[in-house]
């Protein structure tokens, strides 16, 4: 159990926290949300003990392990997968004293070490070191590539990867989605998921959040206020509390009043395609929510944007890559000027590429792109922060590019992104991610542009800002073409899903939670292959020598082998079925626990105690589900063998 008593925290003269007083039990899964600077991350450095607390007591577990992702970013000849297997210090340090065991000669120390290395499954660390590369995105090649061959992003991956590699009872993850694409993200929300111990997650993703907590955490007004449920559910109850404050009734039912007005005009005008429906039903939810973002500091709306004639852009044949070859190939397509599209894909398929390519930051290979007449194009990526001029001000950035505009006007057009006051005279260089990316969405919004190509436009931002950005694209009466891993966004904003794979772009007929259940089928299937390639190559020798010395052996040889290996046949297959049977019978077991668990009434009933029971015995059913799985595999793969073997003495 993790205990707050009575805390006061402050940071500088800021007070974040006072009269704190909280205790968070074994294998919850807690969301914290708040602003950007309103203590999140100094809540984790206190957990760590980097800070101390200027009033009251932190209490962890005594013994507890807690792994965290470092701030500082890998930079070496070390391999990704040796940095990765850094994580697990206690194998490290196993690792050397077995060294050191095998050098002295010590046939009793080294005994000892082979008996540890065992228990702890240090043998497969290896393996488990690769699956967590492989899941967030890693080639094999890049596994053994140096670490300070990779650029920052990366490296923030391979962070993530250390610390999810350290056995841990209590896990702290910043933001552990900025950087990923939504395939990785998918894995992670898996992988977090069936985490056995106390999980603590900062996140602006809300699908994120609702797809893995059971507990949320909301910073504001300098106290922790405990919500029970996802995040939906947190913002639901907020929302209604909100709704109760008779102070700001009014102004709840215009926003209200004004989503409604939306969503009855957008419902009218969608298509039956699966992903315009699915934006109807978010809108709808949207509606609900709507008195919980009352009091946010950011209020903006796109310009009107520059007529065009349609389509505003249409590739023919197109070809695109970089020196190593072409990523793209016979692009065909058009886009409207009132499309809304996402694009999905798996990782380093070319979502990225396409985005530059229609920016024109990359020239098709060949092939033609004719553009639409007046047409205006906004691109938001994350390299754009980078070209922010860190000595300017905000509006001094804004004067340069728009001279013709008033110094007031400007004022109150940055006050909508949250630089209120004087802040507009503050120099650039010390801002946030998140200030930078308010900045240069200010930037591109004010250009007035007619085509919006937004690649991971939610990265740093926070959910009010979010939350602001979402409304400001529905009422945003140009085209959108979207690449990000925030799948709240993608069901509120585009009406459409293109698949960039295999070298082409084509329509992707589902919704997103279909894409997500096809990109998972992908992954699995990838892995499976990939896991019997590695399987063949680990056998060969072993096979080809079987094969060799079964030539050599005479007839009656032949047949006494034979006789042997087909009495493993019937104790191998009777161990499958009684493996399958298990399955099932464990798989029941978690869809059931997982259908109470689903079921919000529960964390109205249940006592703590009894919530965080279920929760250990729904973990501990997945974990048997997946041991099941791997028994059942190994079993087959040997019963396979098996069948070879008696088919190569029998021709």
């Amino acid at each position: 159990m993790i205990s707050l008593e009575d805390i006061a925290l402050r940071r500088g003269p800021r007070l974040l926290f006072e009269r704190v007083t909280m205790k968070l039990h074994g294998n919850e899964r807690v969301g914290i949300v708040g602003d950007n600077g309103s203590g999140k991350s100094s809540l984790f450095a206190l957990l760590l003990g980097e800070i101390h607390a200027d009033q009251g007591s932190v209490a962890l577990p005594t013994q507890s392990l807690v792994a965290h992702v470092a701030q500082h970013t890998p930079s070496s000849d070390q391999s990704a997968i040796d940095f990765v297997l850094d994580g697990d210090e206690a194998l490290r340090a196993l690792q050397s004293k077995t060294a050191m065991a095998e050098e002295s000669g010590d046939g009793d120390a080294l005994a000892e070490c082979y008996a540890e290395m065992e228990r702890i499954d240090g043998y497969a660390a290896p393996s488990r070191a690769a699956r967590l590369l492989d899941g967030l995105g890693f080639n094999p090649t890049q596994m053994e590539a140096p670490t300070k061959s990779f650029s920052g992003g990366w490296r923030v991956r391979l962070n993530l990867a250390k610390a999810l590699m350290s056995p841990s009872d209590i896990l702290l993850l910043d933001e552990p989605t900025n950087h990923l694409d939504l395939d990785a993200v998918v894995w992670l929300e898996d992988w977090l998921s069936s985490y056995q111990g106390t999980l603590l997650l900062i996140s602006h993703d809300r699908d994120f959040l609702d797809g893995i907590c059971n507990r949320i955490l909301h910073i504001e007004h300098n106290q922790i206020r405990s919500y029970n449920g996802n995040y939906s559910r947190f913002e639901r109850t907020r929302a209604e509390a909100m709704a109760a404050e008779q102070a700001a009734y009014h102004k709840q039912q215009r926003a209200i009043s004004h989503m409604e007005d939306f969503v009855r005009r957008f419902k009218a005008k969608a298509t039956k395609a699966k992903q315009a429906q699915s934006r109807v039903k978010a809108l709808e939810r949207m509606q609900t929510i709507a008195p919980a973002h009352i009091y946010s500091p950011f209020r903006f709306s796109f310009l009107e944007p520059q007529p065009a004639s349609d389509p505003l852009l249409r590739l023919d044949e197109v070809h695109v890559g970089y020196q190593s070859g072409s990523i793209l190939s016979n692009l065909s397509f058009s886009i409207g000027n009132k499309d809304r599209i996402a694009l999905v894909g798996p990782n380093g398929a070319g979502k990225s590429t396409l985005v530059k390519l229609l920016a024109g930051e990359l020239e098709p290979g060949n092939g033609e792109i004719i553009q639409a007449k007046n047409l205006n194009v906004g691109y938001f990526a994350q390299h754009q922060l980078e070209q922010l001029d860190p000595e300017a001000t905000p509006l001094t950035q804004f004067t340069r590019i728009y001279p013709r505009t008033t110094p007031q006007d400007i004022r109150n057009f940055l006050g909508g992104f949250g630089f209120n006051g004087e802040r507009v005279n503050e120099k650039i260089a010390p801002f946030s991610g998140g200030e930078k990316a308010r900045l240069a969405l200010a930037l591109l919004i004010f250009s007035k542009p007619n085509l919006l190509l937004m690649d991971e436009p939610t990265n740093h931002l926070d959910i009010e800002m979010r939350h602001a950005l979402t409304v400001a694209f529905q009422q945003y009466d140009g085209a959108i073409l979207l690449v990000s891993h925030d799948r709240h966004l993608i069901r509120t904003v585009t009406d459409r899903l293109w698949l960039v794979y295999r070298g082409g772009v084509s329509v992707f007929e589902e919704d997103i939670d279909g894409y997500m259940r096809w990109a998972k089928k992908v992954a699995q299937e990838s892995r499976n292959a990939s896991g019997t390639k590695r399987r063949e190559s680990n056998n060969f020798s072993e096979k080809s020598t079987s094969l060799v010395n079964a030539d050599n052996l005479s007839k009656k040889e032949k047949r006494q082998q034979s006789a042997l290996l087909r009495q493993q046949i019937k104790p191998l297959t009777q161990s499958i079925r009684q493996c399958e049977k298990n399955m099932t019978l464990w798989q029941k077991k978690a869809d059931e626990l997982e259908k109470t668990l689903s079921d919000p009434k529960i964390y109205e009933s249940a006592s703590t105690a009894d919530l965080a029971e279920l929760m250990r015995k729904k973990s501990g059913a997945d974990k048997e589900v997946a041991k099941l799985e791997s028994e059942w595999l190994s079993l087959s793969e040997e019963l396979e063998q098996v069948n070879q073997s008696l088919s190569s003495n029998t021709s």
